[in-house]
């Protein structure tokens, strides 16, 4: 098994790809029906808000018996009869709307998610109270309410001001289940909180350690005779033997009283060989992303890889194939590379798919996994570019991505402005890129990159195009000049890149001072998987 990046609709490949009882861990942070328009923001190294934004994607759900009517009769032919019931019930009870449209979309899912667990698998679903509470009633119908774990409350926020009547929403929902009494579980333990450690006391070696009750309630009489002038209190008892108690006295681990005799809160514990205090269900210690943390993105609702390190430490081992079917920017393969486990990401967006790719590839450099579903030659990446919408959007955002760069909508007179990328020692320098997928190119679109280019107060500018430049345009792309950044080799201000480049080269298909373009090492792709089997044979 290697790690397998899927570009989708989860749902058909969950169904397709992937085998009854082969995962190990599934966490999945679905949309939540908040009618919500997610933009995918972008900052600046100096942390301002990029002038563009590229759409992540939109958390709005309508009814449509083609789809939602069609998952619910999925629902009902299954062998998940109970989920059907309840689902049944529950678009009878709210009606054909929004939330049960949502509803609908997420039972056909959990049922294919349970199917693929194995029998000492895990499910982690993250949820806020939009739509938390009618989850839960999906799960226990899919799961088994025997197998429900528990409800974990991650406070992902501070208090801020509401307009509403209401207190502030703080935290999200993470709803946890196993497929049986089997599942794989650790238990975590914490480090102690400035209050806890406030109750300890600093020893001469400068060791925390604070004192531990030696007796117990009841007890045999033996155990409640005098010990070096110390007696247990009525109806309590020494909780040890006088051995041990004689072998704690010896090596100073009892403590006195002011006339010597030992205390009955006096067996000295030190808090470096206590293991922490358990991990519980409430998580408030885990900080989101903030707007200028080191790991953020810019993705919306991303996750700090902290949380999505806690749930694969309690609840899989290292090997344990995890699955995340909305992989979104991609924390939780992130974490599972991070924690050696093997994993599967499923997304709709090839803007989710190519921020993976870029994050994996910088975090993990030489990392190897396939991708499905994502253009692999020129020929699939006009297919790509025929088969977008008007706006190509979806087809410009894949080749941006595709060569490092962060999509962005264009804006007005920015219209030769498709991506960017910051680049230099201290990322002090702004490069962009025009994608073209058209059958026509010319050197006037070279002009209206280089106005761009001029406008944005870039320093270099990237031809990105599905057809191969004429001599022309080579040749007017020669005379644009050179870029040099102190101290590093000049480049081509104007660089003309083919997509067949781009797919084969990657970032190194760009020429930019400091970019680290050895680090970026081209992914196995499905075509490459198929291509190696063939020669096997």
């Amino acid at each position: 098994m290697t790690n397998h990046l899927h570009y989708g609709d989860n749902l058909n490949v969950l169904r397709d790809k992937i085998a009854s009882e082969s995962v190990d861990l599934v966490y999945l942070d679905p949309p939540f029906n908040s009618n919500a328009d997610y933009n995918q923001l972008f900052k600046t190294p100096k942390g301002h808000s990029s002038p563009a934004q590229m759409e992540a994607f939109t958390d709005t759900w309508t009814w449509d018996d083609a789809t939602s009517g069609l998952a619910v009769e999925e629902v009902k032919r299954s062998q998940y009869q109970d989920a059907a019931k309840m689902l049944d019930a529950m678009v009878g009870f709210l009606g054909k709307n929004a939330l049960t449209a949502y509803l609908a979309m997420m039972a056909v899912r959990l049922i294919e998610l349970h199917r693929v667990l194995k029998p000492t698998g895990s499910l982690y679903l993250h949820c806020d109270p939009t739509a938390s509470h009618y989850l839960k009633i999906l799960l226990d119908a899919v799961f088994g309410a025997k197998c429900y774990k528990n409800e974990i409350i991650w406070r992902r926020t501070n208090a801020h001001n509401v307009k509403s009547k209401a207190f502030p929403r703080v935290h999200d929902t993470l709803l946890f289940y196993s497929k049986s009494d089997q599942n794989t579980w650790h238990k975590l333990f914490l480090g102690y909180s400035p209050e806890q450690l406030k109750r300890y006391d600093v020893d001469d070696d400068g060791r925390l350690f604070t004192g531990q009750d030696l007796t117990m309630a009841g007890g045999s009489d033996d155990r409640k005779a005098e010990w070096r002038g110390t007696q247990p209190s009525s109806g309590r008892a020494w909780g040890s033997s006088l051995e041990q108690r004689e072998e704690w006295w010896k090596a100073g681990l009892i403590l006195t009283k002011k006339d010597g005799t030992p205390r009955l809160d006096g067996r000295k514990v030190f808090l470096d060989e206590k293991p922490g205090k358990q991990a519980d269900s409430l998580w408030s210690d885990i900080l989101r992303v903030g707007n200028t943390a080191e790991e953020r993105l810019g993705y919306p609702t991303q996750k700090p890889v902290a949380l999505l390190e806690r749930i694969l430490n309690a609840s899989s081992n290292p090997g344990d194939v995890v699955l995340d079917p909305f992989c979104g920017c991609g924390t939780t393969v992130h974490a599972a590379e991070k924690l050696g486990r093997q994993w599967i990401g499923i997304d709709v967006t090839h803007l989710a798919i190519g921020l993976i790719e870029k994050r994996l590839n910088e975090a993990f450099p030489g990392l190897q996994y396939t991708v499905h579903g994502t253009p692999m030659d020129a020929d699939a990446a006009r297919d790509l570019f025929e088969r977008d919408d008007k706006s190509k959007k979806q087809f410009e955002t894949w080749a941006c991505l595709r060569i490092g760069f962060i999509p962005q909508e264009k804006k007005g007179a920015d219209g030769g402005l498709d991506g960017v990328e910051w680049f230099g020692p201290k990322k002090e320098y702004k490069a962009i890129v025009s994608v073209k997928g058209g059958r026509t190119v010319g050197v006037e679109m070279l002009r209206s990159l280089d106005a761009v280019i001029t406008q944005q107060g870039a320093q270099v500018g990237v031809f990105l195009t599905l057809e191969p430049p004429t001599s022309k345009m080579t040749e007017w792309a020669k005379q644009a000049g050179m870029f040099e950044a102190p101290g590093f080799a000049p480049v081509p201000r104007i660089q003309i890149v083919t997509v067949e480049q781009a797919i084969q080269h990657r970032a190194r298909a760009i020429n930019l001072p400091a970019r680290h373009n050895d680090t970026f090492k081209r992914p196995a792709r499905e075509e490459d998987t198929r291509r190696q089997g063939a020669l096997d044979l």
